[in-house]
């Protein structure tokens, strides 16, 4: 019972900071001594109420407890000291002295001896151990972050300083639930109970009237409707405050005089998500307490404008493909648009390209291995040998996709590109039928999950099929799945065929949430890309159900107008880019605005559809598949947009097929060539070896590749264009980000191996002022005072997996950077790391400053997830949420007030900054057939100078947008590239990186295979390419190329690029052009010479 009372009283505590009565509840705190509020400590030591502070303290541990403790008090009491000698109260202070700190003086009599000495100083800042106090409110915070780490050594105090993880309004909840309980133990339960106390039990008074009236209620519907739901507060819980830091000692010497040390180390840990499981559903049948219970109403979100989606809708036939069998479950591939996979009622698969009608490949069922199937199965198939195909479905990334069969097995397939499928895993995963099969990656483990017949969910290993989790629970045979994260918090919902829903944790410690679905049939689940969840369901009595969840209550927030009554067969709904629903009923497919109840309109697809067809859109929504009579499926597309889907993928497919019988042939041609990696200039020149590396490089839309002259200009030796490479003296790693200052004088990089590399030019006889020049050779900078380099925290981290980010102060004066570990402020000055934030997960990926100010930033994560935190303050403002991968680009646009993100999953998001919510977002038009699945998908963005049009680099093209209407406005595409001489075998050549000039006039891009490209920015005009052979040394390894590209912040034609090698090169026209722009050729089309006394800086 101890324990109990010690919860009862800790979620009283919880209670009367809910409701305000804040005084009360540090009361409580300080009586019980249960729980010690580092926020409240924080807050009063911030505001200087020395005496509240120690008073609360006091209730906790006293001052001779230990030295931890010891040491708490005297820091209280020396910093009061201390601002009141400032205020240069000196008969308090002395009072403070001789009252407050003599309790010190028996083991630190030196210490107080100095402390009188201030007495007698003008300015206590003339003391040496004082010389760095600058004001209270600084030294307060200062002390804040030493005193954090002491109470959290301190064993009387840090187990206390963690609030137990308890839901929202708990005490609220259990008084609900007894108040249920009372009520289904009434004679006479009433439909709508008045509930006016709680100082006695919860009885219905029955209301005088015929017998009939009563009758109505039944044992198995005692409560109030499900419409009904209970009022408590979907907002987070306060956030208690912990440390991952561990426990320091403190030495016999811990007090002192000055400035607590370590302030530039401090650690600052931020706590981004409180989710837990319990608030994603309440308990099952909770009823409303209308009078004793205030309500809350749920937060608003940020007001959207109205979004005409009429126009959005594909309403058009655009093509009827036949599959040979009734088409039971089809879903479009995750980053194919136009890949669509399809199973049927008799077992078969099929993979459709829609926008050709061609059938990639088609399965029959089979058993993979029926010496590994149970004794079960096999006596069933003997039994009945009809199979048919239940559920298929992608993963994540679109590399595998599975089948669920009506008889115990589940087959996983790999995917790598058009007809190429391969067998990877067959699972007799359940007794009976397999109902439902999806996939989820908590922790980033690919898993499947499954459900059947069993009344069982499980979770299976998809590299390998090994069982991980086995979920039971439900009492009817399990129908559907929906996994999902909220922030670290992975769970998946299942729903039974009576509509019973479980939330399950990926544990084996039972189902976290229990509750029924709207007419207790057959439900399935999903949630919208902005985190809305909607059930669509279909009752034994044959009414249907389509409902919008509060998901923090487990309530019913919307339910949908429209759905006719049909016994025999359950609907099937699909979600639309965050803004339609759509469901198949009544032989069409209905319409909804997600954020209206009325159904906007039907869409009949020609006619043909059956009673209730099944519907699927693809991830852009430009598409939709719905399944009509006669084994067929019909794709609708929007208006006019199927003529472009025909033209462009006809056009793609021509291009792939010419290129296709030709590649073999020119690929084992190249090959044969042995090539000489200490080729000189004269060879290069004589030979011509380099003449083929702009034939196939790249397809630029209405534009030749080659210079406005007619010809190619090509830069292949170090004498046609100025060219510096910057001095190290030490071998560094791979040149993973790289910059110039904004005042165009230094260059900074960072490398793999997380160290910074910081050049500075200085005044030279060559310009009048100290900007970077490739005719000067800069200096590898560092402060006087320190010897060692900028290193970023590698901890719990992968050099492989990491993606190291950087961004860079206006003012030049501080860095933000991160390789994988925790992010780092650095003093560029003085290399001091002024603080360490933010310990992964989720790591880093890519960092942005506000234009603004220098204390908001962006930051990318590898969760998804944008961070918008304020860095004085040390508080998260807001987390955007939208992309479905890594987060890769950040850039704001200062005219517009915009923050633009792209991410892995090649979407592109547009976030107004005033209120941090999304106001457009897009998909990248990306030649899905040229990229392997195993190459990186990053994208990455940089806003021109006129702060309206940006720049999209993605390994495969590179994107002009404006940023308003998120169109884009031009673009080219590269395909593979025949210059084997620097490409590993059969790799392609992509984009390594790309940025804007200064101006805004040029393009300049890297590739994998080491050339460098110059393009004019207004309309992708290629003006030359610089081939490795003219800036790499001739005993360069093949594997060396640009990664990383950075454009100087002045001066239009200059640019630097980092190297694979860990080389930084700076590149110029020649002087005769003195622009790139004006590059002239000569008949081989090569450039001109520069003067020979400038080749010796390479």
């Amino acid at each position: 019972m101890a324990a109990l009372c010690k919860d009862l009283v800790l979620l009283i505590s919880q209670f009367l900071d809910e409701e305000g009565f804040k005084e009360t509840a540090r009361m409580l705190e300080r009586e019980s001594g249960y729980y010690f509020s580092m926020k409240f400590f924080e807050d009063m030591i911030r505001s200087g109420n020395w005496d509240e502070a120690e008073r609360y303290l006091s209730c906790f541990t006293k001052l001779d407890d230990n030295r931890y403790s010891t040491k708490i008090y005297f820091e209280i009491r020396k910093q009061k000291f201390l601002e009141v000698l400032d205020n240069n109260e000196r008969a308090k202070a002395l009072d403070i002295l001789l009252k407050e700190l003599k309790a010190f003086a028996p083991d630190n009599e030196e210490l107080l001896k100095e402390m009188t000495l201030l007495l007698t100083l003008n300015n206590i800042r003339d003391h040496e151990s004082l010389s760095m106090y600058s004001d209270a409110e600084s030294a307060r915070k200062v002390m804040m972050v030493e005193l954090k780490k002491v109470i959290e050594a301190n064993p009387l105090l840090r187990d206390k300083l963690e609030f137990p993880n308890i839901a929202n309004h708990r005490l609220r909840r259990l008084i609900n639930q007894s108040l249920n309980w009372q009520h289904m133990h009434c004679a006479y339960p009433q439909p709508n109970p008045d509930i006016r106390t709680l100082f006695v039990d919860h009885i219905c008074v029955p209301i005088p009237s015929d017998d009939h009236l009563f009758s109505a209620a039944s044992d198995g519907n005692p409560l109030p409707s499900q419409s009904t739901s209970m009022l408590v507060s979907t907002s987070s819980a306060s956030n208690s405050t912990s440390s991952s830091e561990a426990h320091s000692s403190i030495s016999s010497e811990a007090l002192s005089l000055g400035v607590p040390a370590n302030m530039g180390s401090a650690s600052i840990e931020v706590s981004e998500d409180n989710t837990t499981v319990n608030d994603i559903f309440i308990p099952k049948n909770s009823i409303e307490i209308s009078t004793c219970m205030q309500e809350i109403s749920e937060a608003s979100l940020p007001h959207q404008s109205y979004v005409d989606i009429s126009d959005d809708l594909p309403k058009n036939v655009f093509r009827i493909l036949n599959e040979g069998s009734s088409p039971s479950s089809m879903e479009f591939h995750p980053e194919k648009q136009t890949v669509l996979l399809v199973g049927t009622t008799v077992g078969d698969i099929g993979l459709w390209e829609v926008s050709s009608g061609e059938i990639l490949l088609s399965r029959n069922f089979k058993v993979w291995d029926i010496a590994a199937c149970s004794m079960m199965f096999k006596a069933t198939l003997l039994k009945d040998p009809s199979v048919s195909v239940n559920r298929v479905a992608w993963s994540p990334e679109g590399c595998l996709f599975g089948v669920a069969y009506s008889k115990h097995l589940v087959q996983i397939y790999s995917y790598n590109e058009a007809k190429d499928a391969r067998q990877q895993l067959e699972i007799d995963a359940h007794v009976g039928g397999v109902n439902d099969l999806t996939f989820s990656a908590p922790e980033k483990q690919l898993l499947v999950i499954t459900c059947g017949d069993d009344k069982i969910v499980k979770a299976w290993d998809a590299t390998n099929g090994v069982k991980m989790y086995t979920f039971e629970g439900h009492d009817a045979p399990v129908y559907s799945l929906c996994p999902y994260s909220k922030g670290n918090v992975h769970f998946v919902f299942a729903t039974s065929v009576n509509g019973n829903i479980k939330v399950w944790l990926y544990d084996n410690l039972g189902a976290r949430v229990d509750y029924d679905a709207p007419g207790l049939g057959c439900t399935s689940m999903a949630y919208s890309g902005d985190r809305r969840l909607f059930s669509c369901g279909t009752s034994k009595s044959g009414e249907s159900f389509l409902v919008e969840w509060d998901d923090s209550e487990g309530a019913i927030k919307r339910s949908y107008l429209g759905l006719q009554k049909n016994p025999s067969s359950v609907v099937q709904f699909d979600i639309m880019r965050n803004q339609v629903l759509a469901a198949g009923d009544e032989h069409v497919i209905k319409i909804w605005n997600m954020n209206k109840t009325e159904l906007f309109t039907t869409i009949d697809a020609e006619g043909g559809l059956p009673a209730n067809p099944c519907v699927r859109f693809n991830k852009e929504g430009t598409l939709l598949a719905v399944s009509a009579n006669d084994n067929k499926i019909k794709i609708l597309a929007k208006d006019g947009s199927h003529q472009l889907l025909r033209t462009t993928e006809n056009c793609l497919d021509d291009d792939l097929r010419v290129f296709s019988d030709t590649l073999t042939k020119v690929v084992s041609e190249a090959m044969s060539k042995v090539v000489c990696a200490q080729v000189s200039d004269e060879d290069v020149a004589k030979n011509g070896n380099l003449e083929s590396s702009g034939e196939v490089k790249s397809k630029i839309t209405g534009k030749d590749t080659t210079s406005k002259s007619g010809k190619l200009i090509e830069l292949h030796r170090p004498s046609q264009c100025q060219i510096l490479r910057l001095p190290s003296h030490m071998k560094a790693n791979k040149i993973s980000r790289l910059i110039y200052n904004n005042a165009g004088n230094s260059i900074l990089a960072l490398t793999s191996n997380a160290t910074h590399l910081y050049w500075k030019w200085h005044q030279n006889d060559f310009d009048l002022g100290d900007m970077a020049t490739a005719k000067v050779a800069p200096q590898l900078w560092q402060p006087r005072s320190y010897s060692g380099l900028m290193t970023n925290d590698l901890t719990d981290s992968s050099p492989e997996e990491t993606v190291p980010c950087f961004a860079l102060s206006k003012n030049d004066s501080y860095l933000m950077s991160s390789s994988g570990g925790r992010i780092s402020l650095y003093n560029l000055l003085k290399f001091k790391t002024m603080l360490s934030i933010m310990r992964p997960p989720p790591a880093a990926t890519c960092i942005a400053f506000h234009p603004q100010d220098n204390n908001i930033l962006a930051i990318g994560r590898d969760d998804s997830t944008i961070l918008i935190y304020n860095v004085r303050s040390a508080k998260v403002i807001t987390i955007l949420e939208g992309h479905s991968k890594r987060v890769s680009g950040l850039a704001f646009s200062n005219d517009l007030n915009l923050l633009v993100s792209s991410g892995a999953d090649a979407q592109i998001f547009v976030w107004n900054v005033e209120g941090w919510y999304k106001q457009r977002s897009r998909s990248m038009q990306i030649p899905d057939g040229r990229i392997p699945f195993s190459l990186s998908k990053d994208t990455h963005i940089q806003f021109h100078q006129n702060q309206t049009e940006f720049l999209s680099v993605h390994e495969t093209h590179l994107a002009i947008y404006e940023a308003r209407k998120l169109e884009c406005v031009k673009q080219v595409l590269f395909s593979l590239s025949l210059n084997l001489k620097w490409v590993p075998g059969d790799l392609a050549t992509r984009i390594s990186h790309a940025t804007f000039s200064c101006d805004g006039q040029m393009v300049y891009a890297s590739f994998l295979d080491g050339l460098v490209s110059v393009f004019d920015a207004s309309d992708f005009h290629l003006y030359c390419q610089i081939n490795p052979t003219a800036y790499l040394f001739p005993t360069s390894s093949l594997g060396v190329y640009p990664i990383a590209i950075a454009a100087h912040p002045q001066e239009p034609n200059q640019f630097a690029v980092g190297l694979t090698d860990g080389g930084v090169i700076v590149f110029k026209p020649p002087i005769s052009a003195g622009k790139w722009s004006r590059l002239t050729t000569n008949e081989n089309g090569s450039a001109s010479k520069i003067p020979a006394e400038l080749e010796s800086n390479y």
